[in-house]
């Protein structure tokens, strides 16, 4: 307890800052339409009353951003090694991966609509696209920063193929590999939600642009709360999944 005392005093302060701010200026100023920016009482009812169709676009929105996630590690940790370790052809490959990896997936989107029979098939694969490069090229990174010592060291243990890789490889390059895999779960979130405001039927962004629609902003405000917890969520558990893989660097970071 006195540890997230700690840590987060000053965060919840802050949110409690905020709070009465929006109090404040919504329920004793007038200066913004009510419309548009409802008192949180009047939000928190409509949360209330939205709770179970916020859980089932949650469950939707999830049906597509993990398939999509899961295929981007398996394919970017599995080709950035393999690219990471084969200078030759990397650099044949390398101005392909700088040409094609800043580019913004929406703009695939006119293919996927074209080439995939469904809206899912196409959101996932505008997930894959998005989530895909961090990794690969995080990977890529991560062996290339492998120390030299630890090549050396491999070689005079005699350590060859799985072994190597399982060993040495995989484990010094996994910090930029989990930095990738970050970066790609806060992408995928930004393209999923706009994806579900203007393609599906269901989901976290649906909701949102639904009651856009009929301009009722008490739900709007509850669903752009609801996928800012979800997100704050999803991403604490990530670190904390991350933190557990990479001990050893927590070790040394206490070291010091």
């Amino acid at each position: 307890m006195s540890k997230f005392r700690n840590v987060y005093l000053y965060t919840t302060l802050i949110a409690l800052a905020l709070l009465g701010i929006w109090i404040y200026i919504t329920k004793f100023t007038g200066l913004l339409d009510p419309v548009i920016f409802p008192p949180p009482e009047i939000v928190i009812i409509a949360f209330g009353k939205a709770i179970n169709e916020l859980f089932q676009g949650f469950l939707s929105s999830m049906g597509l951003l993990l398939p999509a996630l899961a295929l981007s590690i398996v394919l970017g940790i599995g080709g950035g090694l393999y690219f990471g370790i084969n200078h030759r052809f990397r650099a044949i490959l390398e101005p392909f991966f700088q040409t094609f990896s800043p580019l913004p997936p929406t703009l695939f989107i006119p293919y996927a609509i074209a080439l995939f029979p469904t809206f899912k098939s196409a959101s996932i694969f505008i997930l894959i696209i998005t989530t895909f490069w961090p990794i690969f090229l995080g990977t890529i990174q991560g062996v290339l920063l492998i120390d030299k010592p630890f090549w050396d060291n491999a070689k005079t243990i005699g350590l060859k193929g799985k072994d190597l890789f399982l060993k040495v490889i995989l484990p010094a390059s996994s910090p930029l590999i989990l930095n990738g895999v970050g970066t790609s779960l806060g992408f995928s979130f930004i393209v999923l939600m706009m994806a579900e405001m203007f393609g599906a039927d269901s989901g976290m962004g649906h909701f949102i642009q639904y009651y856009t629609d009929f301009t009722q902003f008490d739900f709007v405000l509850a669903g752009i709360i609801f996928n800012s917890m979800i997100i704050l969520i999803t991403m604490i558990i990530f670190e904390k999944i991350k933190k557990r893989i990479l001990f050893w660097t927590n070790i040394k970071n206490e070291a010091k």
